[in-house]
């Protein structure tokens, strides 16, 4: 089959459309502040002090924001070692949609006073966790704030009443 370039040839191939946001994903959770944030030819080098693999800052840049999108099994596997991901998370959405959970959950856990909140919770009734899930989302409502993701990493829906496990 020969390719024209077009929309239709593109869209079969996901990896090339995900690759840029799931790199750029990866590298604002390790550096949320984008301040303090390495520049490409510094985490190029982090990559190669960390993993032992090659990939040149140039190359990295051309990823990250879209411009390359021919990547090798081998460059993909030192990019997961670095962020210390699957190397499935950049080919499949299902494992890339539960890492992002995980990464959201730890993203979360960086503030001491939701630590806390959760800490706290530990060995709660199912009720009491119920009435908190429902103050905690009332709160995000009235701050204007989006609701977590459809699903938490344990895979129970925030939304829905807590259910002990049996």
């Amino acid at each position: 089959m020969v390719s024209d370039g077009s929309d239709a040839h593109e869209s079969s191939r996901p990896l090339l459309h995900d690759l840029a946001e799931r790199l750029n994903g990866l590298i604002t959770v390790l550096y949320p502040d984008e301040r303090k944030r390495p520049g490409y030819a510094r985490l190029a080098q982090m990559v190669r002090e960390t993993t032992g693999g090659t990939i040149s800052a140039t190359y990295l840049w051309e990823l990250v924001t879209g411009r390359k999108r021919n990547v090798t099994l081998e460059q993909l596997a030192v990019l997961a070692e670095f962020f210390g991901v699957p190397l499935e998370y950049f080919m499949n959405d299902e494992v890339s949609r539960r890492v992002n959970a995980q990464l959201a959950l730890a993203v979360a856990l960086r503030d001491t006073k939701v630590r806390s909140l959760a800490l706290r919770a530990e060995g709660l009734s199912a009720a009491s966790l119920d009435a908190l899930l429902t103050i905690v989302n009332e709160a995000r409502r009235v701050e204007n704030l989006d609701q977590v993701g459809a699903e938490d990493p344990a895979g129970e829906r925030p939304d829905q009443p807590h259910a002990r496990k049996s």
